[in-house]
This record gives structure tokens, sequence and C-alpha cells, in this order.
């Protein structure tokens, strides 16, 4: 009977996981900043063939490794739907990031505390907001918590080679998937500190020769990519092969963290992130900051090499200029299986027992404030809304799915109570998720992918048209119903327009160009300009062959200055 209530306890987990995190696949396209660009990528990478050096349109493609744009791609030759295959890496890897947790949580505590850690991680905001996004990161976290898993069962639990070697391969993946993936092998630090210390339990024994496998397993899956890629870039013809081979391995990684040319941020940034993204884990801080004082001063290694690793994390994200909230992410598995043997206890205290119903009744306050708000409220909001995203459809669905969150909320709530409040307040972030991606996506699809926009524009369009992109974005190259031509994506703007015009003197009757509105020049006549739309914020104008000034050249401007990279 005992064995039965666990496996229940075990499988809702997995439910509830499967729920939260998978609920909209299928349901939506590739949305910005980074989404179409990754799946465009792999798009083109199915259509050319060539796997090892990523395009862009016409251009090489360096900012990051191929690694998770070939996972894409093989979900896409398995499955066959975009929909499915560009979200599918990030599922899997959320899924196998909670697996580590929990089964690492089991292993050195027991089998309660790893699902404590799970929920712990699976009901985090910040992992379960990107868990839904089929960015890098995902996969990265999953890559770094494998090393993770593979390290502290080889020096927590009496030495295991394997997990050793898993652990060192693992890094290797993580580093060839984008770039950070060794500073998992961090934790090597406080365990050699708590060896040097005389701190019991922690297995490090460097004279033996098996030491030297775990190097060798990073090294053969660096080997992986870097050796056909950097083999095959020094002997292509091409030197555009060799400027993206230093472009890849040394400006994107060494150059993006000692000399940060975007996102630049104060040094506390990322504790800021933590106290808000962190959410609802960092409400228990204040209960586990002493419990975890006096485990480290019993000398528990249990607790240092975590969260030693968490916090080394943070030090070396918080150094350099440049600062986005992901860059910590995968330090969160690891301070969601350090809070976790604190939970139940800090769980029947009774403050932490009213914060979170406390929480649960914020959001459902929150959820329904926003759906009244936009049916009863002034629609100045609404129409800035729909006007700036190009949406299609009035605020009325955003309103009622709001709602449906809303009375969901109040549902779990209700049905909770105050005698379990922590079930109240993740039933109340499982409604949210759940509804989020089957309600919203559908709603925002059109608007946020470009889809809308370039179905739009080809229907305009008589069918032996071609269509030229100026100053485009990865959504409108993806999302293209039919085949069109580029100008370079890095090129400036002015460039850009001023190679669309040569293109279309070709063909004037046959050739327009859809260009972004920041991008045209006074050499274009807007009277005799056709307003395309709007989407993600953005204009977009048809510009017919007579639109053009005759003898006016463009000018260069500043190379996609609202690209977002990451």
């Amino acid at each position: 009977m005992l064995k039965t209530a666990k496996s229940r306890e075990t499988w809702l987990f997995w439910i509830l996981a499967l729920l939260v995190l998978g609920a909209g696949l299928g349901l939506r396209d590739p949305w910005p900043a980074d989404e179409p660009r990754f799946t465009l990528v792999a798009k083109q990478m199915i259509e050319s063939g060539d796997w090892l050096f990523p395009h862009r349109g016409t251009e090489l493609y360096s900012d990051k490794p191929p690694f998770f744009m070939w996972l894409q791609a093989s979900a896409y030759t398995l499955f066959g739907n975009w929909r499915v295959a560009f979200l599918l890496p990030s599922l899997l890897a959320a899924l196998g990031t909670l697996w580590c947790v929990v089964d690492l949580g089991k292993r050195l505590w027991t089998r309660r505390i790893g699902l404590y850690a799970g929920y712990a991680l699976l009901f985090t905001l910040h992992f379960t907001y990107q868990a839904k996004k089929a960015q890098i990161d995902p996969t990265v976290v999953f890559w770094i918590t494998l090393a993770n898993y593979g390290l502290l069962r080889h020096l927590l639990r009496g030495g295991d080679w394997r997990m050793w070697m898993l652990g060192w391969f693992a890094a290797g993946m993580g580093t060839i998937t984008k770039g950070v993936g060794a500073l998992a092998l961090l934790m090597l630090v406080p365990a050699a500190f708590a060896v040097l210390h005389g701190w019991r339990g922690v297995v490090f024994p460097l004279r033996r020769w098996r030491v030297l496998l775990g190097p060798l397993a990073f090294l053969v899956a660096v080997s992986l990519w870097l050796v056909p890629m950097v083999t095959s870039a020094l002997h292509h013809p091409d030197p555009t092969y060799r400027a993206y081979l230093d472009d890849i391995l040394f400006r994107q990684t060494a150059g993006r963290y000692t000399r940060s040319w975007d996102h630049h941020q104060p040094a506390w940034y990322h504790l800021g992130v933590m106290c808000s993204m962190w959410l609802p884990l960092l409400l228990a801080l204040p209960w586990a900051l002493p419990a975890w004082k006096r485990r480290l001063q019993r000398r528990d290694p249990r607790y240092l090499l975590p969260i030693a690793w968490w916090a080394l994390i943070v030090l070396f994200f918080s150094i350099p200029h440049g600062k986005r909230d992901v860059y910590i992410l995968p330090a969160l598995p690891m301070a969601c299986l350090a809070f976790a043997p604190l939970l139940p206890g800090i769980l029947r205290k009774v403050w932490p027992r009213r914060i979170a119903l406390g929480f649960a009744v914020a959001f459902a306050l929150l959820m329904t404030g926003a759906g009244l708000s936009m049916l009863l409220g002034h629609p100045g909001f609404e129409d800035k809304l729909i006007g700036d995203r190009g949406l299609s459809t009035s605020s009325a669905p955003f309103a009622w799915s709001l709602l449906a969150m809303g009375i969901g909320a109040w549902a779990s709530v209700l049905w909770f109570g105050r005698r379990r409040p922590v079930a109240a307040m993740l039933s109340t972030l499982t409604v949210i998720w759940v509804l989020y991606g089957l309600l919203f996506y559908p709603l925002l699809n059109d608007s946020s992918s470009a889809r809308g926009l370039m179905a739009d524009v080809d229907r305009r369009l008589p069918a032996t048209t071609q269509l030229g992109l100026v100053a485009w974005k990865e959504q409108n190259l993806l999302m293209a119903p039919r085949r069109v031509t580029t100008f370079g994506f890095r090129m400036p703007w002015g460039e850009q327009l001023r190679h669309g015009i040569e293109w279309q003197r070709e063909a004037p009757a046959q050739r327009l160009l859809l260009v972004q509105e920041p991008a045209l020049s006074e050499c274009i006549d807007r009277s005799k300009a056709e307003f395309a739309g709007r989407s993600n914020r953005r204009a977009w104008w048809l510009v017919p062959a007579d639109a053009v000034i005759p003898g006016c050249v463009p000018e260069a401007k500043a190379p996609n200055a609202d690209n977002d990279e990451s």
C-alpha cells in the first residue's frame, strides 16, 4: 500500500510537469527575439543539407554553435511539423533537468526530498517561462545540470567513475551548445575546498589515473563539433568561413565576456533577477539561511557543493557589463536541490504557509483585475496593444482568457483553502501556465510570429510577383509563404535598400520590396508605396519600382539597430 502511494506521488509530479511545460505545443510558431532565428537556421540546414555551417539567409550565422539547431532540425525530420519541432528540444531538456534534480535529491537524501526539489524547480517562474520557449538556454541548463548530476554522484556517493566521466562529457556537450557548459566544472572548486579542510563524505582522489578520464570525456564531447568545423573552415576556399571560425571561437565567447557590447546592467543585476524571477522558491530564503548555516557548520558537503557552485555562477556572470536573466538560469536547479531538504520543515511553519496562500491570492487578483479592466475599463491600453502588435482581433478574447486564469486561480484557492496553502499555490500556477499555452498562444501567434503579416502580403500579390526583403527580421523570412530574396542581414539597411533597388530594376513589373519603416529613405516616395501592416511593434511597407526616385542613392544606416541577440 505504501509503495502504491509513493508511486502515485511520483506519477502525479510527472503528469503535472508534462502539463505545465507541454501545454500549447503545436499551437504557435516561433516568436522573437531568438526563436525565429534558430528555427530559420534549422530550416535552412534541412533545405541546404549543410548542417556544419549554419546560415541566416545568405550569411553564415556565427553567433551560436549549431547544436541546438541540429536538435530542432532532427525533430522536424522525425515529425515533419515545425510547430512541434522548434519547441520539442526545450520541452525534453526541461524534463531531463527535472529528472536530474529529482533523482539526485533522492540519492543524496530521500525520494520525498527529490520530489520537493522537482516541485521547487518546476514551479519557479524563471524555469517554467524559459522551458516554454525555443531558446538555447533550456538545453544548456540540461547539459550543465546533467554535468552536476554526474559530478555530485561521484563526489558525494563514494566515487563512481562512470558518473565522473558523464559529468565531464555533459559539460563538453554544454560547451558546444552555448559555450558556458564548462562552468559546470566549477563544482570541483568547493569539492577541493572540502577535501583540503577535512570535510567527510567527499571523494576527490587526484592521484588516481582515472581522474584523467574526465577531461578526456570532455574533449571527446567538444570534438564532436569542433574538429570537423575547424578542419572544414580552415580548408574552405571562401574567406568568410575563416571569419566564421574566428568569430564563433573568440569574439562570441571570450570577447563577449570580457568586452560586453550589449545588455549592460549594474553589478547587482542578478540579485534582482533572483528576487523576482526565482519566486516562489526565494520566498523560503529567510528560513533557509539559518538552516544552511547550521548544516555548513556541521560540515555537510551535500549543502556546501550546490550552494557554493550557485554562488560562483552568480559571481561569474556579475563581473562583465553585459548581463541577461538567462545567464544565471543554470544555477537554479542546484539552488532547488539545496532548498529541498529544508522545505518540509519550512512549509510546516505558519508564516511560510500564509505567504504561499498570499502568493496564490495575488495571482488570482492580478489575473481577474487585468481581465475586468480590459472588458470594462478605458480602451486606451487595449487599443495600444492591438495597434502596436498588429493584432487582427479585438481585446475581448484576451480579457476572457485572463478572466479564465483568474477564475481557475480562485477555484484553486477556494478548493485547497487555508488547510493546504502550498497546494493552492501550485494549483494556481498550474492553471495559469496551462491556460497561457492553450489560450494565449493562438491569440498572439499571427502578430508575434509575423505569420499574419506575411500571409496578408502574399494574398495581395499575384503569384508571379517576386518579393525582396529589406531590413528584415528572421520571422519574415521564416514565415514567407513564397520564395523571397534577401540582401544580407547584418549589412547596413541603406546598403540593403540599394541592393534591393538594383535587383528590382532588373524586372520592375514583377518585383516588389517589403521594407521595414525605419529603412525607408528619402529615395522612396511614400505616396506611391503601400502600407503592408504592423507586426512585432514594427511597421512594414510594400515598395513598387515606381516609388523609387530616379537617380537617388540610399544612405547607409546602422545594421539592424533593433536586433535582439542572446
